[in-house]
């Protein structure tokens, strides 16, 4: 009987470890499905009206679950800002679309994404003032770290952001209301019948006038005209669309890795006569194609040097806004925590570095809008082409 009881033993075992390896390929398998279905780029064999509607459900979807919690614990301010990041990468998407879908849709969708994030931003607003105050006392340790007022300011500003914190994260009605208005417009989204086309042409019109607005607002952050504040406020909205614009329609070049093995391959001495010849010629077909690569990577440089753009933007507003909650302690019916020499000292150390920010801003917006729209689209439109053949 032993060996029988070994055998079964045995059996049983080996049942449970097949059972549990099945089970983890399941998961890895569950879990690169769900990458690829938010995956925020096109798919390598994916046209252009699947590809954008399977991001915009992936981005609600990954919204809706971020803001979904148990009873048991309050929602984070980490889930808020994923959520209102998939809510600002989709309404990038309807303005790119917005030649696509009737006028009442495109409003629609519009207006409910934009009041679901305004519903959801007074945490992160708070959170963000909190992390820019941080991010100054860290720059300025011998100035600010031991100064009595700097550090009240800090104080009372943690406060008031755990206030708002568990007024809006723990308000379960707000955000049920908000999931409510999540779940109709994916409904909504997952019925979209979008028209096939070969290339952009669908959105290159949108495209277009992306870039236009972005250049436009660009000169007048430039010339410094009116307000400066709202100019590269405004101006930051602008380069955030072409960011996710340009991020959704990138394609991923499959030869980039073994092209550049073949070019490191090809290194070496330099052969002499007919060899030579035919090495000669080889290095100029690489040549054209890395420049044929370079091409299909347009978008993807583009959505690159639009997002190092858009954190500059990000950090000048975020320090505007910090100077106004400065200004807003002289005039506050208490008595502020920060005195008139500490809040000038802040103010001061604020405006040096949002000029510092605003030259490097300006430098790198030069460069991003130096084409004119009907040229940026054409080399869009071309870089699509490319890296859809590839």
């Amino acid at each position: 009987m032993a060996p029988v009881a070994a055998t079964l033993a045995a059996t049983a075992a080996l049942g449970l470890g097949v059972a549990l390896a099945r089970a983890g390929r399941d998961r890895r398998a569950s879990r690169a499905q769900l990458a690829r279905e938010r995956e925020f780029a096109l798919l390598a064999s994916e046209t252009l009206a699947v590809g954008l509607r399977r991001i915009a459900v992936g981005q609600l979807d990954l919204a809706i679950e971020v803001l979904t919690v148990d009873g048991e614990r309050m929602l984070s301010e980490g889930a808020v800002h994923e959520a209102r990041k998939a809510l600002k990468r989709l309404r990038a998407l309807l303005r790119l679309l917005e030649d696509e879908l009737a006028e009442q849709v495109f409003s629609r969708e519009n207006a409910v994404l934009r009041e679901a994030g305004r519903r959801l931003s007074a945490a992160r607003d708070a959170e963000v003032m909190v992390a820019t105050l941080a991010e100054l006392l860290r720059r300025h340790p011998s100035k600010l770290a031991h100064r009595r007022g700097a550090l009240l300011l800090q104080a009372q500003l943690r406060a008031e952001r755990d206030q708002i914190a568990q007024q809006t994260l723990g308000d379960e009605s707000t955000v049920a209301d908000v999931l409510d208005e999540l779940r109709a417009v994916r409904r909504r989204v997952a019925a979209w019948s979008l028209a096939e086309h070969p290339g952009i042409e669908a959105v290159e019109p949108a495209l277009k006038r992306l870039y236009r607005r972005g250049r436009r607002r660009y000169r007048r952050a430039a010339l410094g005209r009116g307000s400066r504040t709202r100019a590269m406020h405004a101006w930051r909205k602008r380069v955030k669309e072409l960011r996710y614009a340009a991020e959704m329609l990138h394609r991923t070049d499959p030869e980039a890795g073994a092209s550049a093995g073949a070019r490191r391959a090809g290194k070496g001495s330099k052969p002499r006569g007919a060899a030579g010849k035919l090495v000669g010629r080889e290095r100029k077909r690489r040549r054209k194609q890395a420049q044929k690569r370079r091409e299909a990577g347009y978008i993807r440089r583009v959505a690159r040097r639009a997002d190092e753009l858009g954190e500059l933007l990000g950090a000048e507003h975020d320090l505007a806004v910090l100077a106004a909650r400065v200004r807003s302690e002289a005039g506050s019916a208490s008595a502020p925590v920060a005195g008139p020499r500490t809040r000038r000292l802040l103010l001061r150390l604020i405006a040096k570095r949002r000029k510092r920010l605003r030259k490097q801003a300006l430098r790198r917006g030069k460069r991003l809008y130096r084409q004119r729209p009907k040229g940026f689209a054409a080399r869009a439109r071309s870089a699509y082409a490319r890296a859809w053949r590839a």
